[in-house]
């Protein structure tokens, strides 16, 4: 029997910056010039093992081995004991290479360009569609996380969302500010600190709001919010229950990276009427429309499977009872939806 529900997927947030350091400053002092590519049959000179390599940068340890030998690079030195040594130079590389792949690029693109390549790589990512100058308040955010003002960003948010109410406060000034900080960490204008902290006033300044909306699970609808395993990435799915809530939904949130069978049981156990999941850029499609297949084949078909974000415009074929939703404004009309086909 073939199970046929529609599916919704909810936008989220644009690309997020990751916990991956740009090094700008670091590498001109670390490394020959960027444009200079190590000649071929030359050890870069040693300085990180694979562990540290890894940690410096989120590439596991077995891609880094796969990169190696499908594309000859990176070519870390050998210590001693015939452990792999590798470069600040090439760490550097490693780094930018993971920022691109974070806002959906395949490495087998970049992987064989110079550091100065994808430093231009990056700014030119970071400028697509975000020509326009940006609204008076997002300016003002971004210059208190770059002054590192933390009770003064804290502030200014709670002011915005009491100012606006919390649907607009969403729309109109987190969304685009959650792209100029993206923006401004591809370029490397921000540092990961200062991302941090960015998320982390937007998560308190939004989560305060949402609790200020009376719980109720009678006759509300309940949405599970939550993510595949491997997306890290939460502001996505807070910005998500911070539109329904008002809209009278009673939102159970799992937090991120939550295996398929888990989300199966929490859907039944909290007697979901959606689920709701949030894609990043960089969530490989394949994974996430095979999640998607297996989690519908494992839920009753009553229940509704909203999921999304950037990931989701990538898609360019129709899925069997799913229907894309990539702009986080629309989950709005699709609950409203929801409600009038159910009375």
């Amino acid at each position: 029997m073939v199970i046929r529900a529609k599916i919704h997927v909810v936008g989220s947030l644009p690309p997020s910056p990751t916990t991956v350091e740009f090094a700008r400053e670091t590498v001109k002092h670390l490394h020959p010039p960027a444009t200079m590519t190590p000649p071929l049959g030359s050890a870069p000179a040693p300085g990180f093992n694979i562990g540290a390599v890894e940690r410096e940068t989120g590439l596991s340890k077995d891609l880094l081995r796969v990169w190696e030998r499908r594309y000859g690079f990176p070519r870390p030195a050998r210590d001693a004991g015939g452990e792999r040594l590798y470069s600040p130079y090439e760490v550097s590389k490693l780094r930018a290479i993971k920022r691109l792949m974070d806002v959906g690029m395949r490495p087998g693109k970049v992987v064989n360009q110079s550091l100065d390549a994808l430093h231009a790589l990056a700014g030119a990512r970071a400028g697509e569609g975000h020509g326009e100058s940006s609204p008076e308040p997002v300016r003002d955010v971004v210059a208190l996380v770059r002054a590192h003002d933390a009770c003064g960003l804290q502030q200014l948010l709670a002011q915005r969302v009491m100012r606006q109410g919390l649907q607009p406060f969403v729309l109109e000034t987190l969304a685009p500010l959650n792209r100029e900080i993206g923006a401004a960490w591809m370029r490397g204008d921000l540092q990961v600190f200062e991302e941090h902290q960015y998320t982390e006033a937007a998560h308190v300044a939004l989560r305060t709001a949402i609790n200020t909306f009376p719980r109720t699970p009678e006759n509300s609808p309940r949405v599970l919010l939550t993510t595949f395993p491997r997306e890290p990435h939460h502001l996505g799915l807070l910005m998500v229950e911070a539109l329904l809530v008002p809209e009278g939904a009673y939102c159970i949130s799992l937090g991120t990276q939550t295996p398929v069978e888990d989300i199966r049981r929490a859907a039944l156990a909290h007697r979901a009427n959606i689920v709701a999941l949030s894609f990043s850029g960089a969530y490989p499609m394949r994974a996430a429309v095979e999640g998607l297949a297996t989690l519908r084949a494992q839920l009753p078909a009553h229940m509704e499977i909203w999921a999304g974000g950037e990931m989701t415009r990538r898609v360019r074929r129709t899925l069997a009872g799913v229907a894309l939703m990539p702009d986080l404004a629309a989950t709005v009309p699709a609950l409203r939806g929801w409600k009038a086909r159910r009375g």
